[in-house]
């Protein structure tokens, strides 16, 4: 059987009070062993917690499938440029919300929300992923690259301007996902950039939830909404 003084102490709160024990033996130090042992209780106990990662949010996978498209002639091909922003929060990855019935002036960040990329390339790639199904699609800086023999008229260029992208609380329990952009198709002449249409889309879809989670779904069917909105617009404009 081993002796009491070869064993060893489970913990440094064990050791501590083991010596308060002792000490309190000789009654001198007893109260100071027993404040150190407390100390050291209270220090274990508020131990900051784990940090909590922030959730990274995007549009989702897309069609898992191929689609099927109706047999229609291929619309004209197409340029798109960068969707610019007036800068600001819309150029970084918080997940924004107004509280509309206490200051609608004021844009608020989830703290535990991120989207994987900047808004407006989330909303240009949507986009591109949108039109490609009829159209080819250029990179604004690829029309330069085209021959111009072979290719005498230059893909018209459509330019998205993302203007509000958040979260709108109406009520406590009651939010919409809100997207507004202006469209603007340009043509390229050798004599420059001519105007050929311009359209603002302003869209809206309820959240299901509260939360970011709701807000990024409702964000997600409103930008669906609105990139569609614009496909039709474009499709009804005149041949050239």
């Amino acid at each position: 059987m081993k002796s009491r003084m070869f064993e060893k102490p489970k913990n440094a709160i064990d050791l501590i009070a083991g010596r308060a024990h002792g000490a309190c033996a000789t009654g001198y130090f007893c109260l100071v062993f027993a404040l150190l042992a407390a100390f050291a209780l209270a220090g274990c106990s508020g131990l900051p917690d784990k940090p909590t990662r922030a959730l990274i949010y995007d549009f989702g996978p897309g069609p898992l499938a191929t689609q099927q498209v109706t047999r229609q002639a291929p619309l004209p091909p197409l340029a798109i440029d960068d969707v610019s922003t007036s800068g600001g929060v819309l150029d970084n990855m918080a997940v924004l919300y107004r509280l509309a019935y206490v200051d609608e002036q004021q844009l608020r960040p989830y703290s535990q929300a991120r989207w994987s990329m900047p808004p407006a390339q989330l909303v240009r790639q949507r986009l591109r992923e949108q039109l490609s199904q009829r159209r080819v699609v250029f990179e604004a800086g690829e029309r330069a690259s085209l021959n111009r023999n072979q290719n005498p008229v230059l893909p018209l260029l459509l330019r998205l301007e993302l203007q509000e992208f958040s979260q709108l609380f109406t009520a406590p329990d009651t939010s919409v996902g809100l997207i507004r952009m202006r469209a603007t198709l340009m043509e390229v002449t050798p004599g420059g950039e001519r105007l050929v249409g311009q359209r603002n889309v302003v869209v809206q879809r309820p959240a299901t939830s509260g939360d970011a989670t709701g807000g990024v779904r409702a964000l997600t069917q409103a930008t669906d909404a609105a990139i569609e909105e614009i496909d039709q617009w474009l499709q009804q404009l005149p041949a050239r």
